[in-house]
């Protein structure tokens, strides 16, 4: 099967060897994202909502170039490096994909790449075929 990749062209890309995401037949796979702006600056220091928002803003846009949206998500798994913070980050992350409801799971990591970062979301997304004619 032939393989579509999307980079952000954040410099850990090429240092650890990695696509954004990937699109492989109707399966899309996002990589961890964070919350880096265009400018590849870190959006929300110290605000684990805003850092939410911008990072599945990230993936809707890594979705996007490869032929899907938020509706087409399955499956995320956040991780943040401070679990008291799951209202705030689940808030966001219930606002974006609304009543898409993919199966989640959300985990307290020591640390993250960034020490400013604070999430980081993957997302498996699945595209529906569509058949044209009998």
């Amino acid at each position: 099967m032939r393989r579509e990749r999307v980079s952000s062209g954040t410099l850990w890309e090429d240092a650890v060897g990695y696509s954004r995401a990937i699109r492989v037949g109707s399966f899309v796979y996002v990589s961890g994202t964070t919350a880096t702006g265009e400018d590849g600056s870190l959006v929300g220091a110290n605000d684990p909502y805003a850092q939410t928002k911008q990072a599945l803003g990230n993936l809707k846009a890594a979705l996007h170039r490869l032929g899907a949206g938020l509706s087409d998500v399955v499956r995320t798994r956040i991780y943040v490096t401070d679990i008291d913070s799951w209202e705030e980050v689940g808030r966001a992350h219930g606002e974006m994909f609304g009543e898409v409801r993919p199966a989640t799971s959300m985990v307290e990591v020591r640390r993250l790449i960034s020490p400013e970062m604070l999430v980081e979301i993957e997302a498996d997304a699945v595209i529906e075929e569509h058949t044209l004619g009998p």
